[in-house]
């Protein structure tokens, strides 16, 4: 939220400065942009804690996947599946902010340095919590095996966020692009993503696929430009629907692209790592979606009380998205020091089914502490734009920490080594992040 005050005038406590916030927003914000991205936060944390499934096997705990153990569920990534959204109203967000900061000088050279700040600096205490705990688990005698898919799964959420970085870093490039050839920069962009798979799947060409991390979730990010600056007629939504859902068919049932929309193990193409042009498909339908509901929901978050909740989800949104995985792996493993109370359950099967609610509601009990000990991050992330570098620097911290967090998520934290921890990959996040917060040169 862009809304401010003086520490003197702002009520204390989550939501009373939420409501106090929600009183003041100006009439032509578009709150439906803050309102999807909460609701996309809800179902990333909600899918993740449904489709990890721990089950003690063999007297040892094991972080297995539902979509692999019941092959109905990868229809549900469909709903689950929401990383299209985050770009999509990120391009909103991202080009309304940088159009904003073009009219001043300082704001215009801080303007990367700002938007990294937002989204680092939380970033540093999950790494460093989560490397204390693979020394502590590996002086104990943890098995490396067991760190490593522990802390992996726990890092997952930063694969995003490294993506995510990138195409921040290069929206003074795209917004350009898109003042000057507008709707056909996304198109030219969706048309690249459909031929690096028609290549790499024709001709066997698998390392041309990864760069559809720049096609694919550029062109999103850019349709996010579209959504700002145009007027949005339901028959643009009622079209992307159907292209999406013609598209998704003739891939998956046409092509034999795999059903799910995330990666599940032991099949050899994945949707998402890299992603391929399904998730331009599925992408199509959920913004033909938002489309659609952006009028009624924009009128129903006129009333104070849902859109203070929706201010105050966006205010922490970040730490709810880096520690819920974290929150999940504690309780299992609180579960498995009680000697695998609710773990011997086959994944998939009636009972198992019958008791996630009551998994969820304690990951939930687990997640409210986390979020509000580690919230200050997320809330100190604003700093003064004197102290703030400017974009060459910001880029080259925004760099150097999206190696170590390429490192931690695709391997996790754990290492080979006499402290048991990737301490290059801590150590690249660590000063990746006070590069590109803080103003050196």
């Amino acid at each position: 939220m862009n809304n401010s005050a003086t520490s003197e005038t702002m009520p204390k406590g989550l939501m009373a400065a939420a409501r106090w916030a929600a009183e003041r927003t100006p009439e032509n914000r578009n709150r439906a942009v803050d309102f999807y991205r909460a609701v996309a936060i809800m179902f990333v944390v909600l899918g993740h804690w449904l489709l990890v499934a721990a089950v003690m096997r063999n007297g040892k705990v094991d972080l297995a996947i539902l979509l692999a153990e019941q092959r109905w569920t990868q229809y549900a990534t469909w709903l689950f599946q929401v990383m299209p959204v985050f770009f999509f109203v990120g391009g909103f967000s991202n080009s309304l902010s940088w159009a904003s900061a073009q009219r001043d000088a300082e704001k215009t050279r801080v303007w990367a340095a700002t938007r990294l700040t937002r989204l680092l600096k939380p970033t540093v205490p999950l790494v460093l919590v989560w490397a204390v705990l693979a020394f502590i688990a590996h002086k104990i005698g943890v098995s490396p095996d067991l760190i490593a898919a522990a802390s992996q799964a726990a890092l997952v959420p930063i694969w995003f966020l490294a993506v995510y970085i990138m195409i921040t870093m290069v929206v003074p490039v795209t917004a350009a692009l898109w003042d000057r050839i507008g709707i056909v920069s996304v198109v030219l962009l969706a048309l690249g993503a459909i031929a690096v798979d028609t290549i790499a799947f024709r001709y066997d060409q698998q390392w041309l696929r990864w760069s559809n991390y720049g096609f694919v979730w550029l062109a999103v990010h850019q349709f996010g430009y579209w959504w700002r600056v145009t007027a949005r007629p339901k028959t643009w939504a009622l079209a992307l629907i159907a292209l999406g859902v013609v598209w998704l068919y003739v891939l998956i049932a046409q092509l034999g692209f795999p059903v799910g929309m995330v990666s599940v193990p032991g099949e050899e193409i994945s949707n998402t790592r890299p992603p391929t042009t399904a998730m331009l498909a599925i992408g199509s339908t959920q913004i033909g979606l938002i489309i659609l509901l952006t009028e009624p929901v924009s009128k129903w978050l006129k009333n104070t009380r849902p859109w203070a909740w929706v201010i105050m989800l966006n205010q922490m949104i970040m730490s709810v998205y880096l520690w819920h995985i974290t929150a999940m792996i504690g309780v299992i493993g609180v579960a498995v020091w009680a000697g695998g109370v609710g773990l011997e359950l086959a994944p998939g099967s009636g009972l198992w089914w019958a008791l996630r609610p009551i998994w969820v509601g304690l990951y939930v009990l687990l997640l409210i502490p986390l979020v509000l000990i580690f919230l200050r991050f997320e809330a100190g992330s604003r700093a003064v734009s004197e102290k703030l570098p400017g974009p060459l620097q910001a880029l080259l911290g925004a760099l150097v920490t999206c190696a170590g967090l390429v490192m931690m998520a695709l391997s996790g934290i754990g290492a080979d080594n006499p402290l048991g921890v990737n301490w290059i990959a801590v150590g690249l996040v660590v000063a990746g992040v006070g590069l590109a917060t803080r103003r050196i040169w």
